[in-house]
């Protein structure tokens, strides 16, 4: 996950990047860019009109797909069961016992009211909502790992030792890199392109910019993030104990080892993250479905409704079977995604050694496109 993190910060640079710089502005005001766009764009340039448009639909439909899937089932399946698990377990809970669907019910409706509003409203939202959950866990995850301090060496040998025996994963290095490249993947959104659809609704026409700032998002969210929790659930020993479950059970129960209280504050968490993660994911969406079908009321009312039911379907199924259409569906979308990022990387460059010029320059001239390119033609 690691090397998959340091590796996405290039690929997510150079997709960011190219979604500002093929972005489509509305006669309404919005605007739309990501995969869809700069494939079918970008590939144009090139005299591969038929290929580009065909990779930016394939691209989309994989990219509903995701958004059903990774960005929404999964995320509302973590949250129930998390949800279950801190107010009684399946007996115990009110949304235990077959009723988890209700708990699904319940947050359809909160991400209704919000993706309803727009971009803008998705925006105040999770500016205000990723920070606060971001920071609990990464101060949680230091308090364990503080608790844990001498354990932290032994831990990351452990790491290693499972990398790279022959055993690890039944596949040896090929299948610890397979199985990293896939939680990486699934964790930074980097090669798969939907971030890109995100950030092309940035204000600037300078899109290296975006690009740079892109790039951080990876390295923050898999190198630390993902390595904290890793180490937390290594030196508390709670993936040696049969009990401890998989995915947020097993983290759960690694944080209760030292603040027993936790996994109440690791649910509203989890389920602030996976709230704002399922109103994200609805605008990736939603800009791929009305790239198929139109930028239209109908198209866009239509596809929000089949979001929420989706989120309703998504709370009492099985985890297993939510993984692996989630793994497909994303899989599916970087194949595209980085075929055309392979081709594109050129036009990537130029746009970066324009941007470098002008920030060696000591020219006091406001950032902007044609700033850029005045000072990159006097380099």
């Amino acid at each position: 996950m690691v090397l998959a993190g340091l590796l996405g910060m290039s690929s997510k640079f150079v997709s960011c990047t190219l979604g500002v710089k093929y972005r489509d502005h509305h006669a309404d005001g919005t605007v739309s860019g990501g995969p869809m766009h700069y494939l079918s764009k970008g590939l144009k340039e090139r005299g591969m009109t038929g290929f580009g448009k065909f990779l930016a639909a394939f691209f989309a439909i994989m990219c509903i797909g995701g958004s059903l899937g990774a960005g929404n089932m999964f995320q509302i399946n973590q949250a129930t069961q998390q949800f279950i698990a801190v107010t009684g377990g399946e007996a115990g809970s009110f949304f235990g016992g077959g009723n988890a669907w209700l708990f699904g019910v319940i947050m359809a409706v909160l991400v209704g009211l919000v993706i309803l509003g727009g971009m803008k409203s998705i925006a105040r939202v999770t500016e205000k909502v990723v920070p606060l959950m971001c920071g609990i866990y990464i101060l949680a995850a230091i308090v364990v790992l503080a608790a844990n301090f001498t354990h932290i060496p032994e831990a990351f040998a452990a790491i290693f030792e499972g990398a790279f025996t022959a055993s690890a994963l039944g596949g040896g290095v090929v299948g610890v890199m397979i199985q990293g490249l896939r939680r990486g993947m699934f964790s930074n959104e980097a090669g798969i392109g939907s971030a890109s659809i995100a950030h092309s609704a940035v204000k600037t026409n300078v899109p290296v910019t975006e690009g740079f700032v892109a790039s951080l998002e990876p390295f923050i969210d898999t190198v630390i993030v993902c390595t904290m929790t890793a180490l937390v659930i290594i030196v508390s020993g709670a993936y040696e104990l049969d009990t401890a479950g998989d995915g947020i059970a097993l983290t759960s129960t690694a944080f209760a080892t030292v603040i027993s209280w936790f996994p109440v504050i690791l649910a509203g968490a989890v389920i602030l993250f996976a709230f704002s993660t399922m109103i994200t994911w609805s605008y990736y969406g939603l800009k791929s479905w009305t790239y198929l079908f139109g930028h239209n009321k109908a198209a866009d009312i239509s596809f929000k409704v089949l979001f929420c039911a989706f989120i309703v379907l998504g709370a009492p199924i099985q985890l297993g079977s939510v993984v692996a259409f989630s793994d497909a569906m994303l899989f599916a979308m970087s194949i595209p995604n980085m075929v055309g990022l392979y081709i594109m990387a050129p036009t990537v460059k130029r746009e970066m050694q324009d941007f470098l010029a002008y920030a060696r320059s000591s020219s006091n001239r406001p950032l902007t496109k044609d700033a850029v390119k005045t000072e990159a033609a006097k380099a």
